[in-house]
């Protein structure tokens, strides 16, 4: 007998014994008494019915659990992981990939003339970018200062030839 308390769920009633106790009907059941509705002869009484459950038979609610159902019989279960382990996790997946890159890297020897070439094209970039400053530059200088360099530029040719002559 299953007890809670010190007292027993189901207690024995006087007069009835285990014996009386029908076997389709479990203990319980002998005890409570039927409700007077379930006779069926009374059809003026309203008789109570289950409330529908607004969500359950929303159209959303039945499509989401549908796609539950079939994703867990593919195996594809959702992950109930909190974002922070996801983000975690992503992060050690990057490390661990450009960790591999970089071995893949490093095992890869590059001859000398690989190396000679990397060297003049990082040199090109370095000039094309120092071209590109001096333009951004020029750009955002005033006139005033351009014609200023232009006149000053024109006088030292007019003073070489000058001289030359």
């Amino acid at each position: 007998m299953t007890t809670m308390f010190r007292y027993p769920v189901f207690p024995l009633l006087p007069g009835l014994d285990q014996t009386d106790i029908p076997e389709g009907l479990s203990r319980a059941r002998s005890i409570m008494a039927e409700p007077d509705y379930m006779d069926g002869d009374s059809d003026e009484l309203i008789k109570p019915k289950k409330l529908l459950n607004p969500v359950k038979s929303s159209r959303n609610h039945q499509d989401l659990h549908r796609e539950l159902l079939m994703n867990q019989k593919r195996g594809l279960a959702p992950q109930n992981k909190p974002e922070l382990q996801k983000v975690m996790e992503k992060r050690k997946r990057d490390q661990v990939l450009k960790a591999q890159k970089e071995e893949q890297e490093a095992h890869k020897k590059r001859s000398d003339l690989e190396i000679e070439l990397m060297k003049r094209r990082e040199t090109l970039e370095q000039l094309e970018l120092g071209q590109h400053k001096n333009e951004e530059e020029q750009e955002n200088t005033p006139e005033f200062v351009k014609m200023k360099s232009n006149l000053r530029r024109t006088k030292q040719e007019v003073d070489g030839q000058e001289r030359a002559t």
